[in-house]
């Protein structure tokens, strides 16, 4: 009786201490696991830190909000009208800056000055409208990829990567000289061109964030595959996206200003910043003053540089990494 209790009350004193616990390997090592753990206490998606503009992220706010109040306000503001002569009993092109016409006329002694005005909100709004149609597009098929079998990946990204191996601006010239050029076939050809940029960088921000741990965890607490997408995905992907869309601002008002330029874009008389500059090229050659082509051609270089200052600080807050997935 005495081996007896003896034995029993050994084996109550060396009894592991770690009892109903278990072991998960894990390749090349050995994490404890407990299974009272409950999932609220599984990893969550990283929150975002706060954001400040630097002093040249402010100078691009300045600049691109002058140029947009400009685009919004341009009737308003305008000392005449688009098409009309400041000094209908004197016509004559190119005429320097005087009062009455503060930036001269151009070929057709029309205002400059009210024709960059008006010519803003084309610019500005085409262009605008355009991004937004290829992020639509882009961002929806590339998650939609990224969470996607990898048949259905494969047969978007073959397609995607035919549209890529075209010049932008060839695609732009067959499209719109074979429909016609007007603004919804301008903002449409641009919105699919560079739908296929934002598709490539919306599938390598999807599938980089499902391999996270936080998705992981959302999976393991029975998450649906859309609180998925809003939850975790999303506001990961974001700064990135929001980074990439000036960028793409800044190429498509590029892209719709050459269309402009080589007469595929805006129609005359509507002014738009592009066709300024090639209406009035004559007035290098043989013209008085070469505001009409100068004005133009700053419009444009300051609205992108300002935008490019903004994605400067935007792109520096999110680390950096945004050109690595592009």
């Amino acid at each position: 009786m005495s081996k007896s209790k003896s034995t029993t009350n050994t084996t109550t004193k060396t009894a592991p201490k770690n009892a109903g616990k278990s072991k998960i390997e894990h390749n090349h090592f050995v994490a404890p696991y407990d299974a009272s753990v409950s999932f609220d206490e599984l990893p969550d998606a990283p929150q975002p830190s706060k954001f400040r503009f630097s002093f040249t992220g402010w100078l691009g706010i300045i600049i691109v909000t002058f140029w947009v109040f400009i685009a919004i306000t341009g009737p308003l503001i305008a000392p005449y009208g688009e098409n009309d002569l400041p000094f209908p009993d004197d016509y004559s092109e190119f005429q320097v800056p005087q009062p009455g016409a503060w930036l001269g006329t151009d070929v057709t002694d029309r205002d400059i000055l009210s024709r960059l005005i008006y010519g803003a909100g084309r610019t500005i709004g085409i262009s605008f409208l355009a991004t937004s149609l290829a992020y639509i597009l882009g961002v929806i098929l590339g998650i939609g990829a990224a969470i996607s079998n990898p048949k259905v990946d494969m047969i978007i990204s073959r397609i995607n990567d035919a549209i890529l191996s075209l010049p932008t601006i060839m695609l732009g010239l067959v499209v719109v000289a074979a429909i016609g050029s007007s603004i919804p076939v301008l903002i449409c050809t641009a919105g699919v061109i560079y739908a296929s940029v934002v598709f490539r960088l919306a599938r390598a921000l999807g599938q980089e964030i499902m391999v996270m741990d936080f998705v992981e965890a959302a999976r393991v607490r029975g998450e649906g595959l859309w609180w998925i997408i809003s939850k975790e995905i999303w506001p990961n992907a974001r700064m990135p996206l929001l980074t990439d869309f000036g960028l793409r601002l800044i190429y498509i008002i590029l892209f719709v200003s050459s269309l402009s330029f080589l007469g595929l874009g805006v129609q005359p008389p509507q002014a738009d910043w592009g066709s300024m500059v090639r209406e009035n090229l004559g007035a290098l050659q043989y013209g008085t003053s070469v505001i009409p082509v100068i004005a133009p051609a700053i419009a444009i270089a300051t609205l992108t540089v300002g935008i490019n200052l903004i994605v400067d600080d935007v792109s520096a807050f999110s680390g950096g990494k945004l050109s690595k997935r592009l």
